[in-house]
């Protein structure tokens, strides 16, 4: 998997939810992310395993 780092928009695009549910998820922890300057970033290889654990029924 080539190594992407996407936005929150393209974030909640991709995981068919709004901005700020995606944001919450962000600034919870829930979702692996990280900020450059005082943008929030997710490595996408970071959101397929959380993904994936979601869906071993993983606690998150």
């Amino acid at each position: 998997m080539d190594k992407e780092i996407m936005t929150v928009a393209q974030v909640a695009e991709y995981l068919q939810l709004s901005e700020m549910t995606t944001y919450k998820l962000v600034q919870q922890g829930t979702l692996p992310a990280f900020k450059i300057g005082s943008h929030w970033r997710i490595d996408k290889e970071d959101l397929h395993e959380y993904i994936e654990k979601l869906k071993r029924g993983e606690r998150l």
